[in-house]
């Protein structure tokens, strides 16, 4: 896919066992269920992939398995976040070695005591840039840092390689806007975030690409089409049709809800999350279930 980057990047879940081991073979199936549901890229050791639950060895081996496993098929994003500027330095280089397209990078952050200056952002964005990828900067209240749209932009004039932003504060819409409006041409992807829940509203602002869940990549694909096409009133409706289950996961299931509509579909065997996440109540199962079931997804009958 050639760059300018757009469209529907979901985050990749990390498959385990029972056990909480490793599951490369349902990470392979879990690869190409994405494909198969017309996603235009892949982004892998996220949050929502559980990053925060992974040894550097697994990283490792996931990022060596899901990159090569999507081979030329699609594109794909390594997040790479850590407060050390040398640990962030050797993940972006290891990436581009793997063949990843680009790497998505949060500011600095350690709990609620250690943040990142804008200085410190600016330095350790400019190390990560030596690996030769584009960046995508993932702006999202985990980190606690506040990112302006002044920086943001100053971000993109003085680093070539963060062109991407993937924005999902509170009003993400006036932010994109805003960011699209004083960055100009500088800003050469605006992405929505968090689970699409404001995807029509951060469209309308001129976001030209999204970044999910691994739960419905299939379903949201045709809105950001419509929209593209200047379909707008296509585009509302079927978003209006999807977004019941986007609000359900985003406020109920979290990062569980792809995994467990992906077991029940038969594309992985066991829906793990590792502790001290824990498994879907099975009441919320049961109300997830009951909303996606008539959307039909691709996840929710790949594997059978």
């Amino acid at each position: 896919m050639a760059r300018p980057y757009r469209g529907v990047w979901p985050v990749v879940p990390t498959i385990f066992t029972e056990t909480g081991d490793l599951d490369l073979e349902g990470q392979r199936r879990v690869i190409d269920c994405m494909v198969d549901q017309g996603s235009d890229g892949l982004c892998i050791l996220a949050n929502y992939s559980e990053q925060f639950l992974l040894s550097d060895e697994e990283r490792e081996i996931l990022a060596r398995v899901c990159i090569e496993h999507a081979a030329d098929r699609i594109p794909v994003i390594v997040a790479a976040s850590h407060y050390s500027t040398r640990i962030v330095s050797e993940r972006c280089r290891r990436a581009a070695e793997l063949g990843a397209s680009m790497m998505m990078l949060m500011p600095p952050y350690h709990g609620a005591g250690l943040k990142g200056t804008e200085d410190q952002t600016r330095g350790q964005f400019a190390r990560a840039a030596e690996a030769g990828l584009p960046i995508m900067v993932q702006d999202a209240p985990l980190s606690g840092v506040e990112l302006s749209v002044p920086f943001l932009v100053r971000l993109a004039n003085e680093i070539r390689e963060v062109a991407y932003f993937k924005i999902e504060t509170a009003q993400a819409a006036a932010k994109l806007r805003a960011l699209i409006r004083v960055g100009g041409e500088a800003i050469e992807g605006p992405f929505d975030g968090e689970e699409a829940i404001t995807l029509l509203a951060d469209l309308d602002a001129g976001a030209t690409g999204t970044m999910p869940s691994a739960l419905v990549p299939d379903l949201l694909r045709p809105i950001v089409e419509a929209h593209r096409d200047d379909r707008r009133q296509e585009a509302a409706e079927a978003y209006a049709r999807v977004l019941p289950l986007i609000n359900f996961e985003n406020r109920q299931c979290g990062l569980r809800a792809c995994k467990a509509v992906m077991q029940a579909g038969g594309v992985i065997r066991s829906d793990h999350v590792r502790a001290p996440l824990a498994p879907l109540p099975p009441e919320v199962r049961a109300g997830l279930m009951e909303l996606a079931a008539p959307l039909d997804p691709v996840a929710l009958r790949w594997g059978r």
